[in-house]
């Protein structure tokens, strides 16, 4: 699955480098964060927050560590880090955007109203308002919390919903309002549930 992440935009490639499945990440985020991330060039401005140079912090946004943030990105109001959050350079995380045990590429964009829990967003991935990633995977009442991989420069349209455990390919467009589960090719359009065609194949978009 690391062919649809660039792994080299991010701070924690020494964690997806070393995984064949990449949900094999989730779990070791913390120790990562705590343990093993160079944080020369970072500033600690809570505990266990960490930041790069330049990011902007709205006072009315909430983060809670572990967490580290990439230089020149945004935090807007209303933002809630729940801990265990790698974001990366660039990035906007906007009005009521929740993320929570989860990995954000550079170059990401949560403008508003999204929630990203136990996942990780490849790079310059785009979510529209209310995109929800949800992450409580339920069999034979067992829970277990499995959000979705997105690959590089995947857009996915407002008020759209990945079902836990989807992944998505890189380049990779889906149209606002979709529910969308499993895994969906690199350079595919998302039109509807069931409807899924290649980009190159697609010539009435």
């Amino acid at each position: 699955m690391k062919d649809i992440i660039n792994i080299d935009k991010t701070i924690s490639r020494e964690l997806l480098r070393d995984k064949d499945n990449l949900w094999e990440v989730l779990p070791e985020i913390n120790n990562y964060i705590m343990k093993v991330v160079d944080k020369s060039g970072y500033t600690e401005i809570d505990s266990n927050v960490w930041v790069g140079e330049n990011v902007i912090i709205d006072k009315l946004s909430t983060i809670i560590g572990p967490c580290i943030i990439g230089s020149n990105t945004e935090v807007r109001p209303g933002a809630y880090i729940r801990g265990n959050a790698i974001i990366g350079k660039n990035c906007i995380i906007g009005n009521s955007a929740e993320i929570k045990n989860s990995i954000i590429c550079d170059n990401c964009q949560l403008s508003h109203y999204n929630y990203v829990g136990d996942s990780i967003l490849g790079y310059n991935v785009r979510l529209g308002a209310g995109v929800i990633l949800s992450n409580l995977k339920i069999n034979n009442r067992e829970k277990t919390k499995i959000g979705s991989i997105i690959g590089d420069d995947a857009m996915i349209g407002c008020n759209s919903v990945l079902y836990p455990g989807t992944i998505i390919g890189k380049n990779t467009n889906i149209y606002p309002l979709t529910r969308v589960r499993g895994i969906i090719n690199s350079n595919s359009i998302v039109k509807d549930e069931n409807t899924v065609v290649d980009k190159e194949l697609n010539y009435d978009k």
